[in-house]
């Protein structure tokens, strides 16, 4: 509570009757103290609103690919005063809803999973989402990434984009992946296209994107970029060097002004859907994605930033929250942290989940959002009704999400 209303508070109390104040005083006290101690220290103090978001992705993860299964997750969410949900709708080179502009591309109008069939999973999360009172931002998962094998990567060749010595393959985990060249202005409509057919086809709140919505900072050797670095070099190629700070810096830039053309349209369809990003800290997303967010922030194309912060290293963790480009992002924009929930073969504790949740809300950001849904209690060491409960304690009640349009305050 403000000092000023606190004293006109109090103030009245007295006026009152001293003897009234009294007791109410000592009637919190009690209430205070019999609260559980976690439940007081996860609380955050004095917030009106706070991000508590979720990735639904196909990865992984069943929650998408069944009507049923997909409502009760939604519902229960909202039980436990969650109040974002950001799932997936590009991934493995297909659109996870029905997509004309997909179809005249890749041949396909939805990914082939059957469970996707017959349905558009991407309306029911709207509609469900929103009688449940969720913000529904669809994730553009995959950005310019998507499998070697894909039937975009086979139908589109001329769109795919190289190292120096010409492969193309770029291994993430276990898979082959390939990229397309986010240079080229075919390329670069395709990307526009799928993203502002949601936009005009969904009662979305956002739209997001993240590291991916860059390129790996060895690619961009194909011929159509090389030709295009040469135009504006005066003839002399891109040094071979895919680290060199005026190629990475050229490159960089391009991709800003596709992320400024991008929200230039969004807005244009639809002015009051949010542009989320949800990177990887600057110097990483830079250096390996060409992804300049901090310049992307700067520029005021970015009206929410989720910072995927996933280490089990408190002290590293704590380390990434307060990078200057992070506190500076703080002044203008609601940023809230990414935290890691757990992976396939790899459980987090809730213990960690608690105090990286208390380590953000310590430091005044605009929430958290955890990868993703599976883990927070699906796919766990611990029984799936002690990590409900847990997170029952660290959102104890329902609260609004920070939204930069409806005047939100640093």
């Amino acid at each position: 509570m403000n000092q000023k209303l606190f004293h006109g508070h109090m103030h009245q109390r007295i006026k009152s009757g001293l003897f009234a104040a009294i007791v109410v005083m000592s009637m919190m006290t009690v209430v205070m103290l019999s609260l559980p101690l976690k439940a007081q220290i996860a609380s955050p103090q004095g917030t009106t609103s706070e991000l508590r978001g979720v990735w639904l992705t196909n990865i992984d993860s069943d929650v998408l690919f069944e009507s049923q299964r997909l409502k009760k997750s939604l519902q229960t969410l909202d039980d436990l005063n969650f109040n974002t949900v950001y799932p997936a709708v590009w991934n493995w080179g297909y659109t996870l809803y029905p997509s004309k502009v997909a179809a005249q591309v890749i041949g396909k109008s939805l990914d082939p999973a059957p469970g996707l069939q017959g349905r558009d999973m991407l309306q029911e999360i709207v509609t469900e989402g929103h009688k449940q009172g969720l913000t529904v931002i669809p994730w553009f998962e995959f950005g310019f990434m998507a499998p070697a094998d894909s039937l975009l990567a086979k139908n589109r060749p001329q769109w795919l984009t190289s190292r120096s010595n010409g492969s193309k393959i770029i291994k993430e985990g276990t898979h082959d992946r390939v990229w397309l060249n986010p240079f080229r202005p075919d390329v670069q409509q395709f990307i526009q296209d799928l993203i502002v057919e949601i936009v005009k086809n969904y009662d979305i709140d956002g739209i997001q994107f993240d590291d991916h919505f860059g390129l790996p900072s060895e690619l961009g050797y194909d011929a159509y970029t090389v030709a295009l670095y040469k135009k504006e070099h005066r003839g002399k190629a891109p040094s071979k060097n895919s680290k060199d700070p005026e190629w990475v810096r050229w490159r960089a830039n391009k991709i800003t002004n596709f992320m400024k053309q991008v929200f230039t349209a969004i807005k244009a369809n639809k002015k009051d859907c949010i542009v989320s990003v949800a990177p990887n800290p600057q110097r990483f997303s830079y250096e390996y994605f060409l992804a300049d967010w901090q310049k992307w922030e700067r520029m005021g194309i970015v009206e929410d930033l989720v910072l995927q912060i996933y280490r089990n290293d408190l002290n590293v963790f704590i380390s990434e929250l307060e990078y200057p480009e992070v506190k500076a992002a703080k002044r203008h924009i609601p940023v809230s942290i990414g935290i890691l929930s757990g992976l396939k073969n790899r459980s987090v504790p809730m213990s960690q989940i608690q105090t990286q949740v208390q380590k953000v809300r310590d430091r005044n950001f605009a929430g958290v959002s955890f990868f993703f849904y599976e883990t927070l209690w699906n796919i766990s060491q611990e029984k799936p009704e002690q990590r409900q409960a847990s997170f029952g304690k660290i959102f104890p009640k329902p609260t609004t999400y920070p939204n930069l349009l409806a005047g939100w305050k640093p």
